[in-house]
This record gives structure tokens, sequence and C-alpha cells, in this order.
């Protein structure tokens, strides 16, 4: 080759990268684009390391039961938060907003016990923001108003998602293209975003079909009535809870009906559908066993699944095992609104950064 070519042909290359960086954005191509989980013990007063991404991440008590969290350098608009309380006594948490401040994301979180008042707990938070795609999986969420109108959604397929009130405290809200497969894939989780009430929210119900995925959404007061309010909802499919695959490559999810579900409903991302456990281990209480993905930095979020007002969380941190290694989520409590426990249907997702 001639030496003259060389320096044209290496511009021309040089021209190609230039454009390929600007057409491609970092904000506008990944799944997702920000992304953090905090895990907070209210005992110690302190983050739990091995719960928590990114490093840095910090927890702000602003009175009893209410809490700011920030996610360095993962600000992002919009985007959607889902929190779980952690607590042996029936407790709940919920989003009362979240916010991009400069570089970082700022979620502000309620927590309460039975009858309503704000009490102090340990929590599970997690915040994700995508954009562009396709996801390696059916992906999407929705940030829906009480209306219905959406303040923010994503779609792995770009379709647009909707969300329809069915009567108060009820919607349906639809996934259009999401498709999985069968009559009943994949996982959901959801979260009440109030930041005046004490509000909780769950999934009654869903199906899939060739079409996407419908699913039911309940809310409800302290007091385990029907109630209008803002929430997100997060849907997963051979998929993480953020949307990204590879990494990370130690993810599952679980829906306990009960008993479980079928094995489109059960994901363990090393050994596939089917291969995660439940065992009943006392009144509403429930060990779910994910093997061989119990690699950190790991969150794990929880969300009651029926069609009544009962509610659930975690009983205590969910272990990480050296053998397997295997993560135990020991256990995910249910109660009714009386506070009673019990024996209920619960989805619950384990995802890591790895």
């Amino acid at each position: 080759m001639p030496r003259l070519l060389l320096p044209a042909r290496l511009a021309a290359c040089l021209l190609m990268l230039a454009t390929f960086l600007t057409v491609v954005r970092p904000a506008d191509a990944a799944v997702p684009d920000r992304k953090g989980w905090v895990l907070w013990n209210q005992t110690t007063a302190t983050t739990i390391g091995t719960g928590t991404w990114p490093a840095g991440s910090t927890v702000v008590v602003l009175a009893p039961g209410r809490y700011q969290v920030k996610l360095p350098g993962q600000g992002a608009p919009n985007g959607v938060v889902h929190v779980t309380a952690i607590n042996n006594a029936p407790h709940w948490c919920q989003a009362e907003n979240w916010f991009q401040s400069g570089p970082d994301e700022i979620i502000n979180i309620r927590c309460y016990r039975v009858g309503g008042a704000l009490d102090p707990t340990s929590f599970s938070a997690f915040f994700v923001r995508a954009s562009g795609g396709p996801a390696p999986g059916p992906y999407g969420y929705v940030d829906s108003a009480a209306s219905g109108a959406l303040v923010s959604q994503y779609n792995s397929t770009g379709a647009a998602n909707t969300s329809t009130p069915t009567g108060v405290g009820q919607w349906l809200v639809k996934f259009p293209g999401l498709v999985a497969g069968g009559t009943l894939d994949g996982s959901l989780q959801a979260t009440a975003v109030n930041a005046a009430t004490g509000a909780r929210c769950k999934v009654s119900g869903w199906s899939s079909s060739a079409s996407g995925q419908a699913v039911k959404v309940l809310c409800f007061n302290s007091a385990g009535a029907l109630l209008n309010t803002r929430f997100a909802l997060t849907y997963q499919y051979k998929v993480s809870l953020y949307g990204a695959a590879i990494p990370p490559k130690y993810y599952g999810y679980f829906l306990n009906q009960p008993p479980a579900g079928p094995p489109s409903t059960n994901l363990n991302s090393v050994l596939g559908l089917g291969a995660n456990t439940i065992m009943a281990t006392g009144p509403g209480l429930a060990m779910v066993t994910f093997p061989r993905i119990a690699f950190t930095q790991n969150t794990v979020q929880v969300t009651a699944y029926g069609a009544n007002s009962n509610f659930c969380g975690l009983q205590t941190f969910w272990t990480n095992s050296t053998v397997g290694p295997d993560l135990y989520v020991r256990n995910v409590n249910c109660f009714t609104t009386a506070g009673a426990p019990v024996a209920t249907g619960f989805t619950v997702s384990a995802n890591s950064i790895l």
C-alpha cells in the first residue's frame, strides 16, 4: 500500500469514529442509563455495602420514618423507584419523590407501621432510568399518576405503555410488544408514590399474550381502603430489574401465588427457569433461595400479589452465602392490613451488579 494513502485512511477512520460517538451518546444508547440501590440498616444507622451501589451512596434521616437517599453520579430525569421495608414487625415503605441534583440522584422515602404512622425501619431502595434499546429481554416500566397519565415510561420495543384507571385505586397497565411466549411470564415490582399519606401498591394479576403484558395494579391507604395515588411499576423477563443482562450475569425472580407460579415466573440467570425454591418457615413467612447468583453488590425487592389489601416486605436482610454461592431471602414476610401474619402471594426479584 502506498505510504501516502495511510494518513487519508486514518483520517477517514477517525471521522467515522467521531460520527459514531456523536450519534450514539451514552445517555441515549444504554439500557439502563443510570441505576443504583441502597440497603439501609436502621439499627446501626448505616448503609450495608453488599447491598449498596454505587459506593458512596448515602442515606440521611429527615424525620422519624422519612429518609433521603443519594446515589452519586446516577442523576437522570424520570426513571422509576422501588422500595421494600425490612422489619420483623409489619411495615411498608413508599417513594415520596425522586429527582436529579447535579450528577446525583435523590430519592425521598417514607416508611410506615400498621395504623398509618411514620416509623423508622430498615429498607432496600432501587432506582433505574432507561432509554434507547432494545433491551436484551422484554423489559419496561411506568411511573403513573393516579389519573393514568404517565410521568415517565420505558418499553424495550419502543412502544408506548399505557395506564388506565378502572376504578378507585385500580389500574390496568399495558406493556405492548413485550412478548415473552406464554400466558404468565416474567416478574413485576410495584411501589406507591405519595408524599402526603401512607400508601401501598401491589399487583393483583397479569396476563402475557401475543400483544404484550397486561397488568392489574391495586393501591391502598393505611386502613386498607382502595386509594388513588401515583405508582411505579416495572416488568422484567429474562433480564434484570434494571434492564441489563450481561452484565449482570446474576439475577433472578420468583412468583409465589401461593403456591409457586409457573416456571416462566421463576427464573435463575445461571440455572434457568424453575430453579429457585420457596419454603414456608412460619406464619406469613417464606424463605426463597436463589442458587448461584449471590454476587455483590446486589439488591432484593418484594411486591405483594393478589386481589386483597395484604402487603409484604422482608423480615431481615438477605444472605449471600459463599456456598453455591446462593442468595437466601429469609424471609419474605406478609401481613393483613391489621398487621396479622398471612400466607399470601408476592413477587421477589434479586439482582446483582455483576
